[in-house]
């Protein structure tokens, strides 16, 4: 079995920090994050390619520091977390800690909703919440 250090490495941050109030990144003033696709109502085949936008901040992946970075998380199908803790990490909160830009859903058919939140270096989200419109999308059958 061939091991993901870095994945595992995040994992052990994540519970480590799950809990404990941590210092929150500041924001820039007037960053947003969205999806650039898919559309807010859109009707998609399945796998659904997503793709995120960010602007006034810049991407960078999880554990680096830089001023007015972050990575992207997407929600799916769920309410929005606690904003000041690390956001977890299951099927229905995805990490795209290396700092992708765009990802493949494997959804199943049916009405989804999906909604970005920008994690700092430790997977919290920044001060103030850099995070998106929540969109709904529908997996054609």
């Amino acid at each position: 079995m061939i091991l993901n250090v870095a994945a595992i490495a995040s994992a052990a941050m994540i519970v480590a920090l799950a809990g404990a109030q941590v210092p929150r990144t500041k924001a820039p003033a007037g960053a947003s994050v969205y999806f650039v696709s898919p559309a807010d109502g859109a009707t998609v085949e399945g796998p659904v390619k997503v793709v995120m936008g960010l602007s006034g901040m810049g991407v960078a992946p999880a554990g680096v520091d830089a001023p007015d970075t972050g990575h992207h998380h997407i929600l799916v199908n769920v309410d929005r977390p606690v904003l000041d803790q690390p956001l977890p990490a299951d099927d229905r909160h995805r990490h795209f800690g290396k700092g992708q830009t765009e990802t493949t859903l494997d959804l199943p058919p049916g009405k989804h909703t999906l909604q970005l939140v920008l994690g700092d270096r430790n997977h919290v989200p920044h001060d103030p919440p850099v995070v998106s419109k929540k969109i709904t999308i529908t997996v054609a059958r």
